[in-house]
C-alpha cells in the first residue's frame, strides 16, 4: 500500500477541487439571486439536516409562512403577499441552502476515500481539511447572518452578509489554487518575490473589493446614486458621519464611493501589472496570464457601471456578482503561475 510521502500530485484529486470550486460558484450565483430577490429571510429556522426538506404538504406551507409572517420583513415590506409570492422566495432560499449541503457531502465523502485508499498527497491534507472546517464555519456564519433580519430589521445586517460572501470567496480561490497544487505538482522554480508580491496584491485587492461589493449589496448602496462618474452630481455623496466608523459599514453613500474608489486603484494597478508583463518582464507565458486579468478587471468594471445606472435589476446584480467570482479566480491563477514562472528578465524596482 502506498504511503502517502510517496504522492506528489495527483489528477484526481485536482478534478474533484475545481468540481467543488464549481460548485461554490454556482452558490456565489445563486445566493446573489436570493439576495436580489428578497428571499434570504423566507426561511426562519436553521435545520441542518430536517431542513433539507421542503414543505411537503399544505399544512407545513402555511406553518413556513405564518413563521414567515411574524418577522419585520413581511410586516414592513411584504404585508399581504400570497402564498405563491411566499413561496417563490423560498424556493430560492431553500435552493441556496441545499446546494451549500450539497458542497458539504461531495467535499466530504471523496475527502475521506481519498485518506482511506492513501490517493492524496500529504502535503495538501492539511489544506484540505482546513477547507473542509472552513465549509462547516459557513454554515454556522450563514445563519448567523440570516438572524440578524429575523428581529429588528427588515434585512440582513451588512458586515454579516459580507463576511458570508466574503468567506465563500475564501473557499472559492483556496479549492482553486489547492486544485492547481495537486494538478502539477510540488517541482518548480519560484519568481522573485517582487514579482510575487506584485501579483499577491492584485489578488488581496481583488478579494477586498469584493468584500466592499458585499457591503453595498448588504447597504442596497446600489440602489441610490445611480449615475456615474459622478454622484448626485458631485464629487462625493454627503456622509452621515454620526454612525462613528459604522458609517464604513451603514452609509449607503460613503459604501458605495469606496467601491468605486477601489475599482479605480484595481483598474490601475491591473493594467499596469498587465503592461510591464506583456514587455517580457514576467516568465515565458505569463503576459497572457496577466492580460486576462487586465481584461477581466475592465470587463466587471463596465458591468458595475451598467448595473449602476439600472439601479441593480436582478439579472444584472447576478452578473456582476458572478463575475466577480471569475475575476478573484483570474487573480488566483495568476499568482499561482507567478510563483512557479521560469523568469527571463525583472523590473529592477520590482526585484
Amino acid at each position: 500500500m502506498k504511503r502517502f510521502g510517496e504522492l506528489d500530485h495527483s489528477r484526481a484529486v485536482a478534478l474533484w477541487l475545481f468540481f467543488c470550486a464549481t460548485l461554490v460558484f454556482a452558490m456565489v450565483v445563486v445566493g446573489g439571486a436570493t439576495r436580489l430577490t428578497g428571499s434570504g429571510l423566507s426561511i426562519t429556522e436553521w435545520k441542518p439536516i430536517m431542513g433539507a426538506l421542503p414543505p411537503m404538504n399544505h399544512a407545513d406551507w402555511v406553518e413556513a409562512f405564518d413563521k414567515y409572517k411574524a418577522i419585520p420583513q413581511y410586516v414592513e415590506v411584504n404585508a399581504g403577499m400570497s402564498m405563491a409570492e411566499f413561496q417563490y422566495i423560498f424556493w430560492w432560499e431553500w435552493a441556496h441552502r441545499l446546494l451549500g449541503r450539497l458542497i458539504g457531502v461531495v467535499f466530504a465523502v471523496p475527502f475521506v476515500l481519498f485518506l482511506a485508499f492513501r490517493a492524496m498527497p500529504r502535503r495538501l491534507i492539511g489544506r484540505c481539511a482546513i477547507l473542509l472546517a472552513l465549509g462547516g464555519l459557513q454554515g454556522l456564519i450563514g445563519w448567523w447572518m440570516v438572524s440578524s433580519g429575523l428581529a429588528e430589521r427588515i434585512d440582513v445586517a451588512p458586515e454579516r452578509l459580507t463576511t458570508h460572501l466574503g468567506l465563500a470567496f475564501l473557499i472559492f480561490a483556496g479549492l482553486i489554487w489547492t486544485g492547481l497544487e495537486a494538478w502539477s505538482g510540488s517541482d518548480f522554480t519560484r519568481a522573485p518575490r517582487g514579482w510575487s508580491w506584485g501579483a499577491g496584491l492584485l489578488l488581496g485587492g481583488v478579494f477586498f473589493q469584493c468584500l466592499l461589493g458585499g457591503l453595498v449589496a448588504g447597504a442596497k448602496a446600489g440602489m441610490i446614486y445611480t449615475d456615474w462618474p459622478m454622484m448626485n452630481g458631485a464629487l462625493f455623496p454627503p456622509v452621515e458621519w454620526g454612525q462613528g466608523a459604522l458609517a464604513f459599514l451603514h452609509d449607503q453613500g460613503l459604501v458605495q464611493l469606496n467601491h468605486r474608489i477601489g475599482a479605480y486603484v484595481l483598474l490601475f494597478a491591473g493594467t499596469f501589472y498587465a503592461v510591464q508583463a506583456l514587455r517580457g518582464r514576467l516568465g515565458e507565458g505569463l503576459g497572457a496570464s496577466a492580460l486576462v486579468l487586465a481584461g477581466a478587471l475592465w470587463l466587471q468594471a463596465g458591468l458595475g457601471v451598467l448595473t449602476l445606472i439600472h439601479a441593480v435589476p436582478v439579472t444584472l446584480g447576478v452578473l456582476h456578482q458572478a463575475v466577480a467570482a471569475l475575476v478573484l479566480a483570474t487573480a488566483t491563477v495568476n499568482l499561482w503561475l507567478v510563483r512557479r514562472s521560469r523568469p527571463r528578465m525583472f523590473a529592477s524596482g520590482l526585484r
